[in-house]
């Protein structure tokens, strides 16, 4: 694994009621085994700006690439695939031979490698969402302009970090997390119960 993520460090940030994990039952038996399952069994992701796919209620499975894309758009075996979680506009996936998470843009017809491995979806999921719960801005008209270049640059420096390790993620602006990045930065994304959407709203 890329990154060193444990579900207590999660748990301190968020609190254990704002992490969403996944049951062993839901992966199919290829991925069942891989890192990347164990990963999201057990220490989960915090909800908020990625959403973890639910098992079907009556196979108690995650769907699979091919139950949620077009098969002429997927190559080789990606169509078994599990499908475990959605960002922005796009289904996210699990190659369990490679353990890289794969990004399923059906609008746009397109699949791209979105990260080297779980952990690393992990680690960028807990700072952006991190980032819109914790940022506080002034709240001051004069300092608007400051209080924004402050966000950008926090944006920026998770890119930065991030792309040190693991160059997928960010490796362009047409990535899901490039544009939600992009979203944060102009002060988007923001809830109503955080310090940054209270100082932003009123």
């Amino acid at each position: 694994m890329l990154f060193d993520v444990t579900r207590s460090e999660l748990a301190d940030i968020f609190g254990a009621d704002r992490l969403a994990a996944l049951p062993a039952t839901a992966f199919p038996p290829s991925a069942a085994g891989t890192e990347g399952a164990r990963l999201l069994q057990t220490v989960g992701v915090p909800t908020g700006t990625l959403w973890l796919h639910e098992a079907d209620e009556d196979s108690g499975r995650l769907p699979l690439v091919r139950d949620v894309v077009d098969a002429e758009d997927v190559s080789g075996d990606a169509g078994e695939w599990p499908v475990i979680g959605w960002l922005l506009n796009a289904h996210l996936a699990l190659d369990p031979g490679s353990g890289k998470v794969h990004a399923f843009d059906t609008d746009e017809e397109t699949v791209r490698e979105l990260h080297t491995d779980v952990s690393s979806l992990v680690q960028v999921t807990l700072r952006f969402q991190r980032l819109l719960e914790e940022f506080t801005f002034s709240g001051d008209d004069g300092d608007e302009e400051a209080d924004f270049e402050r966000l950008e640059r926090e944006v920026e420096r998770i890119r930065q970090e991030t792309s040190s390790i693991d160059p997928l993620p960010f490796q362009d602006d047409e990535t899901v997390w490039s544009v939600v990045g992009e979203e944060i930065a102009v002060g988007q994304r923001f809830k109503g119960t955080s310090p940054g959407a209270r100082s932003l709203y009123g």
